[in-house]
């Protein structure tokens, strides 16, 4: 198994794969990722959330993305969002770990997690937060990273495949 090559985006970069961010987003909410889409998700939707939302973001520098590629695929992608208070600038957030279901099981997650937790500590940040579905599959891969459990909030997010289901959310956090 060939292993993956970790990379920052930059805004070029980010043009270069915009279809493959936006292919991995589409199959991910289409396999049931709890991340702020619900059904029907087309493909132009997954566009324009990474031109209109992450792209911005990029420019700015509030966001560094990263993605995984293995061989000539993005097999998958995290995001820390930096742009935060100036009381908050020790602080940084996962968004969006995702990892394509064709490349799953194979630590790419961790990956670009400690790739996230080692560009964090490059800009200062002693603190990561985030949030993810209760139960869902990340939450125990997060505690394995050594994430702790914050609090849980019941009926945070519609789940994506089921209009009338609200599912809790876990915040977590990591003291770098």
């Amino acid at each position: 198994m060939k292993q993956p090559s970790i990379s920052c985006l930059d805004v070029t970069g980010f043009d270069l794969h915009l279809e493959d961010l936006a292919d991995l987003l589409h199959g991910c909410v289409h396999d049931g990722a709890s991340v702020g889409f619900i059904q029907p998700f087309s493909l132009e939707n997954s566009r324009d959330f990474w031109r209109n939302k992450i792209r911005p973001s990029l420019v700015s520098g509030e966001t560094i993305l990263m993605i995984a590629s293995v061989g000539d695929e993005v097999a998958g992608t995290v995001q820390l969002c930096a742009g935060s208070m100036p009381n908050q600038a020790h602080r940084g957030e996962v968004s969006k770990l995702l990892v394509s279901p064709d490349f799953r099981k194979r630590g790419i997650a961790k990956n670009l997690m400690a790739e996230l937790e080692k560009q964090a500590r490059d800009r200062g940040h002693t603190l990561i937060t985030l949030d993810t579905r209760t139960g869902d599959n990340a939450e125990p891969l997060y505690k394995l990273l050594g994430y702790q459990i914050a609090g849980i909030i019941p009926g945070y997010a519609q789940d994506p495949n089921d209009a009338g289901k609200f599912d809790p959310t876990s915040y977590m956090y990591k003291q770098l």
